[in-house]
């Protein structure tokens, strides 16, 4: 793992922590010293800090994923409006965990990240009836997939791809998961808790906008003028997938 933090007191005890919990973290102070480290030895994943001097995490998303570089990145932000998360997301970040921060949830922000990315198969998934509630999801077959459609869109599963008829969709890490468990359930109302747990693994808590956000920029990438909206609110519950 690569840490890239400026504050001392906060580099310092989150490679303690990290150290302890059984990553091998390399700590830096900035982000040029970040993008100098990941060119040498590219980590597993990426923890970097907002705001750093000189070169700043978004800064250094920005490189990393203009070089195609895809190593999961999360970022560590004071900064709390909706706009800023958003600016982060664009860049390239997976994820963000916001100061101060509970360092469990950190831990769990990573294992989600660290899961995603693995090559072990996921957990199970069940239906229920279009329409209705599910506090589960669709079952994922045995053998691999390549291709997923519904609501005119097409997602290439391998090259991690995804197209609204024949206009590619230039999704993160984090979209292309979300949209995937929209398109595997289409019509099915996925309540918040239940794509926390598949899409971060951790349910945040109904106080967590997190969720909200990425969907709010997922929509803003997908919709078109004149075209039906695709992923829709069910207040109280969560989102489903579906072309009106």
């Amino acid at each position: 793992m690569l840490l890239a933090e400026d504050d001392r007191a906060i580099r310092h005890a989150l490679e303690r922590a990290l150290t302890l919990e059984g990553y091998r973290v390399t700590a830096v102070a900035d982000g040029v010293e970040a993008l100098a480290q990941a060119h040498r030895t590219p980590p597993d994943i990426l923890l970097l800090d907002v705001m750093m001097p000189g070169i700043d995490g978004l800064q250094v998303c920005r490189v990393l994923r203009a070089e195609g570089d895809r190593t999961p990145i999360l970022m560590l932000t004071a900064l709390v409006e909706t706009a800023d998360r958003i600016a982060g997301l664009d860049a390239g970040a997976d994820d963000y965990v916001v100061k101060p921060f509970d360092v469990e949830e950190v831990f769990a922000r990573l294992r989600a990240l660290l899961r995603r990315t693995g090559t072990g198969e996921r957990a199970s998934r069940s239906t229920a009836p279009v329409g209705g509630h599910a506090s589960h999801v669709a079952k994922e077959p045995a053998l691999p997939e390549r291709q997923l459609t519904a609501a005119g869109l097409r997602m290439d599963l391998q090259a991690r791809r995804v197209w609204r008829g024949t206009r590619e969709l230039e999704l993160t890490r984090t979209e292309f998961e979300l949209l995937e468990l929209l398109v595997r359930n289409a019509g099915i109302v996925l309540d918040h808790s239940t794509i926390y747990d598949r899409i971060w693994g951790y349910d945040f808590g109904p106080g967590s906008k997190n969720l909200a956000v990425y969907v709010g920029y997922l929509r803003r990438k997908l919709d078109e003028p004149g075209a039906s909206q695709l992923i829709h609110t069910v207040r109280g519950v969560g989102y489903v997938l579906r072309e009106d």
